[in-house]
């Protein structure tokens, strides 16, 4: 069992930034994927962020260039960088790690942004 906890959340005005971390509670050996997603009220949850334990990263269109995901393996911790943010960018944000061998996942219990205009 792995537990991920997230902090980092509050709120911003627009432009602002905040920085999200996400911490596994085990040493993680296993190839994996760490990454963020995000949940508006009404909305389904969506990809915000993800890198694979080799450095691939993959971005949502609508954080490219704005937000930076960045791991460090040995603390088994991952962190998304959010600047420029925009009130759209509102949402519960949840930290996931899947196991791309045994395809595991385990999500974070969450963490609030608001961003206000």
């Amino acid at each position: 069992q792995v537990q991920l906890v997230e902090s980092g959340g509050g709120l911003v005005q627009a432009g602002g930034s905040l920085r999200l971390s996400c911490a596994a509670s085990v040493s993680i050996f296993s190839p994996n994927v760490m990454g963020w997603y995000r949940q508006a009220p009404g909305k389904q949850r969506e990809l915000v962020a993800r890198m694979a334990t080799g450095g691939t990263t993959t971005y949502a269109d609508s954080v490219k260039g704005r937000f930076t995901i960045s791991r460090d393996n040995p603390k088994n911790t991952v962190y998304l960088q959010m600047n420029s943010l925009k009130p759209e960018d509102t949402a519960v944000y949840y930290c996931n790690i899947f196991f791309t061998i045994t395809t595991r996942e385990y999500w974070g219990q969450g963490t609030q942004v608001t961003v206000s205009s």
